[in-house]
Order: C-alpha cells, then structure tokens, then sequence
C-alpha cells in the first residue's frame, strides 16, 4: 500500500531525529576525553545512521525528497555542555531522549527492530553513567542480601504486618471509642482483618501479574528479535560491555559467546539489555498469599484480647499489646532504612498513637451523637 502523506511526514520527522541522534553522538566522542567511551559513543552514532539510512531509503523509494538537515538548538547546546563539563553530566539526558524515541517507534510497523535497539542505547547509556560516577546503582547494591528473595520477602512481610497492625488497631480504636458493646468491636476486628487482608492480598496479586505479564511480553520480545537480527543484538551486548568498562575485543567475544548458545542469550539478554532476571518473575499466587498472612497477622494482634477478655481490660490489653508490637515492627524496619532501632520503634509508635487517638476521638464523638 502506498503510503499517505502522514506518512511521508512522519518518515522525514524520523529521518531528522536520526540525525540528530548522529550529531549529538558524534558532539559527545569529540568531546570524551576517555578513548574507550569516545569509541562507544562512535559506535553508537553508527548504529543511528543505520536508523537514518532505513528512513531515507523509505523517502527516496516513495518519490519524496530527503530533508536537508542542520543541528537543532538541543543538540548544539548539549554538545557545548558536554565540552565544558564533561559527557558524564550529559548521560541522563542523553539517555532520556533514547527512551522518548523508543516510545515514538513503538506502533509504527516501518521501524520493527528499532524500539529494542533504542532501549539497548538507553541501557549503554545508563551502564555508562554508572560506570563513570564508579557508585553502585542504589543503596541496595551495597549488601547482597538486600537483592535476595529472601531479603525482599523480609521487608513485605515486614511492612505487610504493620499495615494490619496500624489499620486495626486504629479501626477497633475508633469503634471502641463509640462506647459500642465489646462484642461488636470484636466482630469489627475481625471483619477489619479479613477485609484488609483480601484487599491486600488482591491487589498484590494483580500487582503482580500484571508486571509478571508485562517481563514476559518484552522477553518474548527480545527471543523474536534475537531470532531475526542476532548480529545487532550481538552489537548491542558488545556495547553495553564495553559501556561496562570491558575493552571492546574482550566485550565483542564475551557477546560471540552468548550470542552462540541461544538457550542462555535470552537470559543474558534480559538482564541486560531489559534489566529483567527472569529467575525472580515472582508467582502472583505466593505474593498474594503472603501478603494476605502478613496483613492477617498484624491486623490479629489488636483483635487478641478481646477474644480472651471484654470491657476496659480488653481496651487496655489490646492498646498495651499493641504499642509493644509497633515499637518491635517500627525497630525492624531500622534494618531496611538504616536508622537507630530505638529511633525507628519509637517513630512507629508515635505514628500508631496518633492515628489510633484520632480514630478514638472520632469515635467518641460520632457514639456521643447518636446517642443524643
């Protein structure tokens, strides 16, 4: 089918955003001061006059004439930035405009293949700028064991339990403050606790799925594109390598290797070009399972005494009992933030006091009057 006059236009508009891309990489090698990340940068405005070469052509076989092309203001002021303060400070935006064209490919049958492409310079991009600020890529990077299922499931169910905690509490707070009779804040108790936790559970589960989903739909992705064009992806590895500090014949045979096995490049190829590890998907069904016990168990612990006792001394258990277990949660989170246990157990149980002292306010003065 021919195509229409949008979409010459729109063949033109991506002719010159190529170009710009060539430029601006080309501005960033001159600028580098670092053979090996100059060399990168070289690499890189050559894998975007491909880009440039696939829109021409398309101009030119449809009898439409190929735009002339001059720098934008963007691109000159980038270039002169980078000269002054070094491509390092340039990266996040460079890495930045990569993702705008990721986007602005996505949907348009005529640019297959370069979607990925662009999101790998994104990730070249960004292995460059951590290797250049030589930092880990977060705080949790600084302990092995924050990145392990076992330190992830730690913290949800940390912060699982103190979400149950800190909502029943103050619900069963703010029905006792009503004057209601201990049977009807044991039943409010206990429907807080199983309608908090499904929620919980629920939307974990979606949560999820949906990003289990969403992994799998790009790695599907990257197998289709591993099958089409190995060389590019065996281009785009290299880069990220050498982005990674490896000099280029070292990154160009580590990439042959993976590359040759396509039963690992997938997986090598999610992780790095995706930032994906497909080992740690998650099951939907254990995250909502676990998030449902976290929550219930929590949300029991105010719940407790007024299965054991009524009245004021079931109020004074349950408010006891809970300030303890907000001190103990509020000191284990100190193992995730970093912060002094006491400081952290403290916060917390300030935190809880004001939120249930609220509630009970509210709920005394909503009993007072309706029972005026």
């Amino acid at each position: 089918m021919k195509p229409t006059e949008e979409d010459l236009k729109r063949y033109a508009d991506n002719f010159v955003r190529e170009q710009d891309g060539i430029a601006l990489y080309r501005a960033l090698a001159k600028a580098e001061k670092d053979p090996a990340r100059a060399e990168i940068f070289e690499r890189l405005a050559k894998a975007e006059e491909r880009h440039a070469m696939r829109w021409a052509r398309l101009l030119k076989n449809n009898g439409a004439p190929v735009p002339l092309y001059s720098p934008s203001l963007r691109v000159v002021l980038l270039g002169w930035l980078s000269r002054r303060f070094g491509t390092q400070h340039i990266l996040p935006v460079v890495s930045g405009l990569e993702s705008r064209d990721q986007d602005v490919y996505r949907g348009q049958a005529e640019a297959a293949g370069l979607p990925a492409e662009e999101r790998s310079h994104m990730r070249t991009l960004r292995a460059m700028q951590r290797k250049g600020d030589d930092k880990p890529e977060s705080i949790l990077d600084l302990e092995a064991w924050h990145r392990t299922n076992y330190g992830g499931s730690l913290r949800a169910a940390v912060f699982g339990a103190n979400d149950g905690l800190l909502s029943n509490f103050s619900l069963i707070m703010g029905i006792a403050g009503a004057n209601a009779e201990p049977r009807f804040v044991l039943l409010a108790g206990i429907a807080g606790l199983l309608a908090g936790a499904s929620s919980m559970a629920a939307g974990e589960y979606v949560s999820v799925q949906s990003q289990r989903e969403l992994y799998e739909q790009q790695i599907a992705i990257e197998r289709e594109e591993l099958e089409m064009s190995p060389e590019e992806e065996r281009e785009e590895l290299s880069l990220i390598y050498q982005a990674k500090g490896l000099a280029e014949n070292e990154a160009e045979e580590l990439a042959d290797r993976i590359i040759s096995r396509p039963d690992t490049a997938i997986d090598t190829l999610a992780r790095e070009e995706l930032g994906l590890d497909p080992m740690t998907l998650g099951s939907p069904w254990v995250a909502a399972g676990s998030s449902f016990f976290a929550f219930a168990l929590g949300a029991a612990i105010p719940v407790v005494p007024y299965l054991i006792t009524t009245g004021t001394r079931a109020f004074i258990a349950s408010a006891v009992v809970c300030g303890l277990s907000l001190f103990i949660i509020g000191g284990l989170i100190s193992l995730f933030t970093g912060r002094n246990f006491f400081f952290s157990g403290f916060r917390m149980l300030g935190i809880g006091a004001l939120a249930a002292g609220v509630t009970y306010l509210i709920g005394r003065l909503l009993g007072v009057s309706v029972a005026s």
